[in-house]
């Protein structure tokens, strides 16, 4: 894996001294020993070399080219070699007319966050735990001048290399690491996402003190994550799994959040949206043929959990270090 100009790109920005760090750990990552590894990088190295003629990054599906820039044999080969990489969980994509309808509707999210955040015109972000990348191409379309992405999933690493196997080097970077492998403290990005992460750590202060110290002074903090409706002080923690899901520690009521973030020394903190996710936001597809949130609610009382929780509801919280 080359990573040759993610550090020519971030050599250019207030990440250049922290990049000797970043490479250390880069250079410790070895995907080969991933039980899939092969199989995966066979899917990437068998798409066809096309010259696409367009890049739509400012509608719902992130457009990589357009149909008639491959031959339908091509086309074929693309779809079989995207299909390899099953199950996308965020997008849509569209590859020169080979729609990915993945598990997630992600531009919704977008749609909802992008009103509120401020320009990304010209800065430096980060989006933690960015899955294949979908949300790095839409910052990217929305005037980022670096957009970097970290998932310690292989799988995502390979779909994001798949899409860039077409577009070519761009300025959005999908680096294969977990947030606990960057360098503490960097203070260098301008926006810093983290959207559906905080629920899966065990102290959300230790997060939320990691974000803010990412960001530049005066930087902005994108937090998308699971929350329950209540008061100051309210937090459920699932007896168990939430919605099947395991690793789910805590759900805050939205003013409970807000505090956290005014405790940790962010300022302006602001609730700008609260969404029910449901069944048609995230659902099975062809391209995800798992089980998704239909299997995950009761089917009696769908506003509930499997388990009985609360059904899934999404806030974004806006906060300046």
């Amino acid at each position: 894996m080359d990573f040759t100009a993610f550090y020519e790109h971030a050599g250019q920005t207030a990440l250049a001294p922290y990049l000797d760090a970043i490479r250390a750990r880069l250079q410790q990552w070895q995907p080969q020993t991933h039980g899939d590894f092969a199989r995966w990088q066979q899917c990437v190295e068998s798409l066809p070399r096309v010259a696409v003629s367009s890049l739509a990054l400012d509608q719902a599906a992130v457009g990589v080219g357009q149909p008639g820039d491959c031959t339908e044999p091509e086309r074929e080969q693309i779809e079989t070699a995207l299909r390899g990489l099953h199950p996308w969980r965020k997008g849509p994509f569209d590859v020169c007319g080979v729609h990915i309808d993945t598990e997630w509707r992600s531009d919704w999210k977008w749609d909802r966050l992008a009103p509120h955040v401020d320009s990304l015109q010209g800065r430096t972000v980060l989006d933690i735990g960015c899955g294949s990348g979908y949300h790095l191409w839409r910052m990217l379309g929305a005037g980022a001048r670096l957009a970097i992405g970290v998932d310690p999933s292989l799988l995502f690493h390979m779909q994001f290399r798949a899409i860039e196997h077409f577009t070519g080097p761009q300025a959005l970077h999908h680096l294969p690491l977990g947030i606990e492998d960057l360098p503490p403290a960097m203070g260098a990005f301008d926006t810093v996402f983290s959207m559906g992460v905080l629920y899966h750590r065990r102290s959300p202060f230790d997060h939320l003190i990691e974000l803010r110290e990412l960001l530049r002074p005066g930087g902005q903090l994108v937090l998308e994550t699971l929350v329950i409706e209540g008061e100051l002080g309210q937090v459920l923690v699932p007896d168990g799994r939430y919605a099947r899901m395991g690793n789910v520690w805590f759900l805050p009521s939205v003013a409970t959040l807000v505090q956290w973030l005014q405790k940790v020394r962010f300022k302006n903190v602001r609730c700008v949206d609260v969404t029910a996710t449901t069944v048609q936001e995230q659902r099975p597809t062809d391209w995800m043929r798992f089980q998704s949130l239909p299997d995950f609610l009761d089917p009696v009382h769908p506003e509930r959990t499997i388990e009985g929780y609360p059904g899934p509801r999404r806030a974004i919280i806006l906060a300046q270090r």
